[in-house]
């Protein structure tokens, strides 16, 4: 690799303008020598362009799937069921396959959310699905022709070298502007795209692997023609001295850690620690990325993408702190929660707001309590969410009697947290203190998500396992409102609940009364409890025709063909659980999939 005292060498740009012959290797570890910046910038432009085609392409197909789907419901919403049939059949006949060979399909034959176990403790997480597979494919082996796609006849090594530390060091950059955009909970492309958080951080998680190889290639290519110039001592002598040499040093060095602790074992297994070092490390690697650019000779013209990339980070805690302070403080006092203990080690936890906010079905929060951990916030679902006011008269004659007047109200919002380890573990802990539960000075930052919209389906099956009865049950609620006020095109609702224990029906038996308790339920709405840890199968005893309760697991397969053989107009299957649950809720949507429209809505959160 050592060039020879006669060897001519190519200009930079590749205009093919040769230069004066060169001995030396020292200009292909110092500034922008040897670095190819015109086609580093090309394939900038060519991967934020491709980005930005694919969002436009999404949000097209978002826009007509809402335009769709609002024809459906003001078509469908005041008529009787059996005139519902236009919107039963697939108006596309190659779309039923395309939902199940790739829009819903897992990886390979049927697991996609259950986590691979090596042990009790040793968690790798989860498989993508194909269509996420085959997304992050492209967008890797994208990277991977950019990174490569390099002067490689050129006969100095060491410039083939200072080329491909330009071109990684530009990609890393790059794809850091997507990187921190879906890491955020309040991107904006969550609620414009209707992208599932998930999905989001999905792609978050490959990015920034992407990412740090792209870092440790342009460190490793710098570090060739160094050591070769100045040998290892002398090369690595800068690092403490020189800003721009260390800054880039140290930053490689908490990407690479920041790496080696994302790894599913060791994420999984200290998932709370590893957030708070994964803050810490990331606002390293931006700070010495900062630096790194600013500290070289002349400055870097990606400047400005680390610039923006800071922006954005700052911005969404910026966002997250408001949040947080409009939700939970006003001049009628600030949040707090009400926390009993319920069967199964679970926590049924009432947060009462000090104000109005408008949450709609389908939605998660972040919690934080005082006292627990209160660095902390984790994702829940809303199950139940009320409004109230201390004024008894309305405040204008036009005005309902009954009205929830938005300037004095508060909100309670009910969440039901099964204990795990870490702060839902203390959390139920300090709830069996007390019988009557015990009120905790709490934070509330959301509502989040609820993009998925059910009012256009004529038929929807709910599917829930254990705690995740909270996510379907504010959608049973919303439905059964609209069916009385003919705003929605639901014709029948049922909902298919998997709990361990008769005692789990207590989490929400005071929500479930409500919901039992509207008028017009009977017409639509089917409930079917599975208890699969009976102490007495004999003693499961179904309520009414309505409301029946079996022992055992549910034959998914067979309940979903019996929908499709009632099924009323479009169908959607949306299921909140464990994923095992999930994966055979998936399976049997695609198995069902012909001629008629049924739709599949997975709520998950894989970490």
């Amino acid at each position: 690799m050592d060039p020879t005292p006669s060897l001519e060498i190519r200009g930079a740009s590749g205009s093919g303008e040769e230069v004066q012959p060169s001995s030396t290797i020292a200009p292909y570890h110092t500034a922008l020598n040897g670095v190819n910046q015109p086609m580093n910038m090309l394939f900038k432009d060519v991967l934020w362009w491709s980005l930005g085609i694919i969002a436009l392409v999404v949000l097209g197909i978002r826009v007509l799937e809402i335009m769709w789907a609002k024809l459906r419901q003001v078509s469908a919403m005041s008529v009787p069921r059996e005139k519902q049939g236009y919107w039963k059949v697939s108006q596309w006949s190659w779309m039923p396959g395309l939902k199940k060979h790739l829009i819903y399909a897992p990886l390979f034959r049927k697991r996609h959310n259950r986590e691979f176990r090596l042990s009790s403790a040793v968690n790798v997480g989860t498989l993508p699905s194909r269509l996420h597979s085959i997304l992050l494919f492209l967008y890797l082996g994208s990277n991977v022709a950019y990174m490569f796609a390099l002067n490689w006849a050129v006969e100095n090594k060491y410039a083939f070298c200072a080329e491909l530390r330009g071109r990684s060091g530009t990609l890393a950059l790059v794809n850091m502007v997507p990187l921190i955009i879906m890491a955020g909970r309040n991107n904006p492309l969550i609620s414009l795209l209707k992208i599932s958080f998930d999905t989001y951080n999905l792609l978050h998680r490959w990015m920034g692997r992407i990412v740090v190889v792209e870092v440790i290639i342009h460190t490793v290519a710098w570090a060739i023609p160094a050591v070769a110039d100045q040998g290892w001592a002398k090369a690595f002598t800068p690092v403490l001295k020189s800003p721009f040499i260390g800054s880039g040093f140290f930053g490689t060095v908490a990407l690479t850690l920041l790496l080696l602790l994302s790894l599913s074992p060791v994420r999984h297994a200290f998932y709370e620690t590893f957030l708070n070092v994964h803050i810490i490390l990331a606002a390293v690697a931006f700070a010495c990325t900062w630096i790194h650019c600013v500290a070289a000779t002349g400055g870097l013209p990606q400047l400005p993408w680390i610039m923006a990339v800071v922006a954005l980070w700052i911005a969404d805690r910026a966002a997250r702190v408001l949040r947080l302070a409009f939700t939970n403080w006003s001049d009628r006092g600030i949040t707090d929660a009400v926390c009993g203990a319920m069967p199964g080690d679970v926590t049924r936890v009432t947060v009462h707001l000090p104000r109005y906010v408008d949450i709609k079905p389908g939605t998660h929060a972040y919690l934080r309590f005082w006292g627990i951990k209160p660095w902390e916030s984790h994702p829940f679902s809303i199950a139940w969410v009320e409004h109230y006011s201390s004024n008894a008269l309305p405040q204008s004659e036009k005005e309902p009697f009954n009205a929830v007047y938005r300037k004095t109200a508060r909100t309670a919002v009910s969440f039901i947290i099964g204990a795990q380890t870490g702060m839902t573990r203390r959390l139920y802990g300090r709830a069996c203190q007390s019988l009557s539960g015990v009120r905790l000075r709490a934070a509330l930052e959301g509502p989040y998500a609820g993009h998925h919209n059910l009012d256009s389906y004529g038929h929807v099956v709910l599917f829930a396992g254990s705690t995740g009865i909270t996510h379907q049950i504010s959608h049973i609620r919303t439905l059964l409102e609209g069916y009385n006020e003919s705003t929605v095109a639901t014709r029948r609702l049922t909902l298919v609940w998997i709990i361990r224990t008769y005692e789990s029906l207590e989490w929400v038996r005071p929500f479930m009364d409500t919901i039992l308790r509207i008028p017009n339920r009977k017409d639509i709405l089917r409930i079917q409890v599975f208890v699969t840890r009976p102490l007495n199968p004999r003693d499961i005893v179904s309520a009414s025709s309505t409301v029946k309760m079996f022992p055992g697991r549910p034959n998914i397969p067979l309940l979903l063909i019996k929908e499709v053989q009632d099924q009323i107009g479009a169908m959607v299957v949306s299921v909140c659980g464990p994923g095992g649950l999930a994966d055979d809720v998936r399976g049997a949507v695609r198995t069902v999939q012909g001629d008629n429209v049924i739709d599949f809505i997975e709520e998950s959160f894989t970490w």
